[in-house]
Formats: structure tokens, sequence, C-alpha cells
């Protein structure tokens, strides 16, 4: 048998056919006109060579053939189901890695509750945080899907990149509780001592000099580093205060140090979640999204 002559779709014809030992109930359940139905099933009697349907009194009656055909017609169109439209593997059961970039500061916010939810929900989904240079590498590498999710300042809406806005940051100015002027910070203060800056890219200036320099105002850069996690103990012993954001200052409530706001308004930023639209049916990289915002609803 040629199986290339076979149409599929007499086979879902005759499906309905053999269940409903009926035309007229085959065509309704099916959507389908009664000549057309009636047509298949004239084809089917061909292809099978066997009259699969008996007229009897009143009704159609099965022949052996066609009740031979039933369990195995029904695996079969179960399997091209499965081929076609495969179900879904359980979350709890779905391997799969999922990679992530970030800087520290949000990986400190995220990580610990991540693991902890997915344990429960996705065991066998891995989160892998890679390298932190920047929100532009970061965008490039969603668009050449090097990484899966950014979590980032995105201060633009790139072509098929979904952002969402995980929380809306402000920030505190950081020092030692014993600074020098923790007892009488102003603005003076604030700039009479070296700044501490985070830079995924070394860069020695932020958008906070440009404001300072449209009011007249300067302050001085006493040290770039690459990771918010480092601030902390280079004002624990230091002269030098920073800026940081205060979600995160807040949640780790160093012992030695202690915060103002800012002497001036200063912005604060989005902090977003963007992802490329192809992952959008990806599973795994959809349930981690959600878990990530849910740890934001906290």
């Amino acid at each position: 048998m040629n199986l290339r002559s076979i149409d599929l779709n007499l086979l879902v014809v005759l499906d309905a056919l053999l269940d409903e030992a009926h035309v007229s109930r085959a065509a309704h359940r099916l959507n389908l006109s009664q000549p057309a139905v009636s047509n298949a099933l004239q084809r089917c009697r061909k292809l099978f060579d066997d009259p699969l349907l008996e007229r009897g009194r009143g009704t159609m009656r099965r022949t052996a053939r066609a009740e031979a055909l039933r369990g195995p017609l029904k695996s079969i169109l179960s399997e091209l189901i499965d081929l076609v439209d495969p179900p879904e593997t359980p979350l709890n059961r779905l391997r799969q890695t999922v990679r992530l970039t970030m800087a520290d500061d949000p990986i400190s916010l995220i990580a610990g509750p991540l693991l902890t939810a997915l344990q429960t929900t996705a065991p066998s989904l891995t989160p892998i945080f890679q390298p932190w240079n920047g929100s532009a590498a970061a965008a490039r590498d969603l668009l050449s899907g090097e990484t899966d999710i950014a979590v980032s300042v995105f201060t633009n809406q790139i072509e098929g990149i979904k952002q969402i806005t995980l929380l809306d940051e402000t920030y505190v100015v950081a020092m030692r509780r014993d600074h020098p002027v923790a007892q009488t910070f102003d603005l003076d203060a604030w700039l009479a001592f070296p700044h501490v800056l985070m830079s995924g890219t070394g860069d020695a200036q932020s958008p906070l000099d440009t404001q300072l320099a449209a009011l007249g105002l300067s302050r001085r850069v006493g040290a770039v580093v690459p990771s918010f996690q480092l601030v902390p103990a280079l004002l624990a012993h230091t002269d030098h205060i920073a800026m940081l954001p205060k979600r995160s200052f807040d949640q780790k409530a160093h012992p030695l140090l202690t915060s103002f706001d800012p002497p001036i308004e200063v912005s604060g930023f989005p902090l977003h979640l963007a992802s490329h639209t192809r992952q959008s049916n990806n599973r795994g990289v959809q349930h981690v999204i959600a878990t990530i915002r849910e740890i934001f609803l906290v």
C-alpha cells in the first residue's frame, strides 16, 4: 500500500463513524456536512476493502473488520496528536537550564528566593547566573540567544525584547556609623568626602554627576568597583560614602553602616526583567520569570 495516497483526515472521520455507527451523528460531532461524511465513508470502505458499517433494521452496525479497527485506530490517532502536539512535561519533572544575566545586587535579591521556590516547583530546573558586563551587553545577549533572561535598567524599548518592571528603586546615601559627618549629614558633607561608584563597565561617572553639574556642583569619585557587594566593606573601614539601592541596603542591614536620604532629589530607577519574544512558549524560562515576579511582590 502506498502510504502517500492515504488522507489522514479520513482516519479522523472513520474514528467518529465507528464510535457513532451513524453518519448524521458523526457529521454533527465533526462539524461536517452529512454528504461529506458519507463520501468519506465510501473512501474508507475502498481503502479497507470492507463495508465497515452495514445497514440493519433502522440502524447501522459495525462489521467485524470495523470492530477490529477501533482500538488500533484510536491508538494511532493518539500517537499522531502526541507527535504533532506533545503533552507538556510537568514542571516538577522538567529538566532544563535557564541562563540569567544581572549585576550582583539583583542576584543577591533574587538567587536565594528563586532557588527556594524552584526546589519545590521545578527541582530539575537549573538557573545559570552569567557574568554582568552592563545593560547594553545584556541586551545584545538576549538578541543573540546567549542569555534567556536579563535583569537590568533598560532605558529604551528594543524590538523583539519584552520588558516588565520588577520595582521602582530609590537610593540612599550609605556610610559607616561613626563617619565624621554621620551626625551632621547635609549637602556640603555629602560632597566633601570621596564617593564609591559601582560600574560594571568601569565608568567613573554616572547620571548623578550630570545632575550635580547642572546645579553647579560636583563630587569626587574616590573608587570605582565592579560589584555592589564590595561597597559595604569599603565603607565600613574608610571615610568613603556611596549611593546604594535602598531595597538591597535595607534587606542586608549591615551592622556597621547607616544611611540617609540624598540631600538633593535624586531620581531612582526602574528595575526591568527582559526576555526575547522567542522565549514566550519556553516553559522553563516563563516559570523562572513568573517566580522572579512573585519575589518582588512580597
